[in-house]
């Protein structure tokens, strides 16, 4: 009896622990995206603009900003809830939308929608808390966190681009045009194949651009599609690496800031432009120097975080259905050629982000394996060479530009390295699954060696 007993005992004290340790885990990381978050806020409230806490808290009652971005993120918290329930809060959602439009209306205030998607989103935190308990209030929590994470990663990130703009008084976007001629200037050449295709195609790779975020809630939909049923997130997701860049990206940005060529070289950039040239004569750069600009441009160049997302959703789309694949290929396809062709981005900055995301979803796979040594190694490569790129980019863009035979193709083959290491690995990931969290220990009962720990503590034991 006495040995059942501590057996019994340990290991509920086991499972305990590790029960123990994932609450922690989950409080330090939700203390920490507020703690950053609140510091945004204050940072954005020294150059007199609300915040990512304000912009939130504001679009709950005035005409949000993005109806689109809220629906979308309502729709990832709805694949925790059944059919029936996902019916229920889409009505609501409507409902509520059509009761403000209704009461703008009537006393002539700019019209919106997507309040209903975020008083949806918030009554079910209240549902999950007042009226749920266990697994289930777990799984809603976990779905209502993913949805609201998805909109404030929105609003951090304009915040970010706010401050990029304010504290980097100078750019960098001379050595990085004189590195892009390493690669042929290829914003310059798309620039003029999109004004040639006229107001079609240049809207509708704008619609793209714009879309970037829906696109990847589609993907994200169709991944977590069987949450419900499940009653689990799985290992990885979309969502993981999409919020991750978007938290990450920025702080390059102030490391390296870069305003893009229709800004430094094009009509965007007004009296800080260095001349009218973009994209139709490509820039002659002898001495590249750091570039005074204005505080309102965000410096978000380096690297292309769009670049990063689509690239997201390309690689998770890879195991959906044909028409998702066809889906995720044309959205990479069409991002790219809006980055350069509107004049946002140079081809350097594709190319250091996609290995910047590659290192990233590595690294979040790597860790869910628990780090094993080919993990290891592709992270740290996918990190030298992206490194490699921000240095060359800055200290040897003249060499760049003057041995462009020489350059481009070293810079394809280490974005091509990085790319191929990625699949190599991750198709072996993929042959061999991750290996289960390990058992609780088991103990044997002097008494009746036949009776493990794990036996009697579930209650299968009988009393001799």
């Amino acid at each position: 009896m006495t040995s059942r007993f501590f057996s019994r005992t340990g290991s509920g004290t086991a499972s305990d622990a590790r029960r123990r340790a994932r609450v922690i885990v989950w409080a330090a990381g939700g203390a920490v995206a507020l703690g950053f978050m609140a510091a945004l806020e204050i940072a954005a409230r020294r150059y007199g603009l609300p915040g990512p806490i304000a912009h939130q808290a504001r679009e709950a009652i005035f005409a949000p900003a993005s109806g689109p971005l809220l629906y979308a993120s309502m729709a990832l918290m709805l694949v925790v809830l059944t059919w029936r329930r996902r019916f229920i809060a889409i009505g609501a959602a409507a409902a509520i939308d059509i009761a403000f439009a209704l009461v703008r209306w009537a006393v002539d205030a700019d019209q919106g929608y997507g309040n209903g998607a975020l008083w949806v989103i918030l009554g079910c935190a209240v549902l999950a808390v007042t009226r749920r308990s266990g697994p289930e209030r777990v799984l809603l929590l976990k779905g209502v966190g993913l949805g609201l994470l998805l909109v404030a990663g929105r609003k951090t990130g304009d915040t970010w681009l706010l401050i990029t703009s304010k504290t980097r008084p100078e750019v960098l976007d001379q050595y990085v045009a004189a590195a892009d001629n390493a690669l042929g200037s290829p914003s310059w050449l798309v620039g003029r194949l999109v004004a040639a295709t006229g107001p079609a195609g240049a809207g509708f790779l704008d619609w793209v651009y714009v879309k970037l975020a829906v696109a990847a809630v589609v993907v994200a939909v169709w991944q977590l599609r069987h949450v419900a049923a499940e009653g689990r997130f799985p290992r990885h997701h979309l969502v993981r690496t999409f919020l991750l860049i978007g938290l990450l990206g920025p702080g390059i940005y102030m490391i390296f800031p870069v305003v893009g060529p229709v800004f430094a070289y094009g009509p965007d950039g007004g009296q800080w432009a260095v001349a009218n040239l973009w994209p139709e004569t490509l820039p002659r750069i002898t001495d590249p120097v750091h570039m005074p600009f204005d505080e309102i441009t965000p410096r978000n160049c380096m690297p292309s975080l769009h670049t990063a997302w689509a690239v997201v959703i390309f690689i998770h789309s890879r195991k959906g259905p044909r028409p998702l694949r066809l889906a995720g290929t044309l959205w990479l396809i069409a991002t790219l050629a809006a980055t350069l062709g509107f004049g946002y981005h140079y081809g350097v900055d594709l190319v250091a982000g996609v290995v910047f995301t590659l290192t990233i979803e590595a690294a979040l796979r790597a860790h869910d394996r628990g780090w094993e040594r080919a993990g290891v190694l592709l992270v740290l490569h996918g990190a030298v060479v992206f490194t490699a790129f921000l240095v060359s980019y800055r200290y040897l863009s003249m060499e760049m530009a003057g041995h462009p035979w020489v350059s481009g193709p070293l810079l394809i083959l280490a974005m091509v390295s990085v790319i191929h290491l990625y699949v190599r690995t991750t198709r072996r990931w993929d042959a061999q699954p991750a290996p289960a969290p390990p058992p609780v220990e088991q103990r044997t009962d002097p008494v009746r060696p036949e009776l493990s720990s794990a036996e009697t503590a579930g209650g299968t034991a009988k009393r001799p």
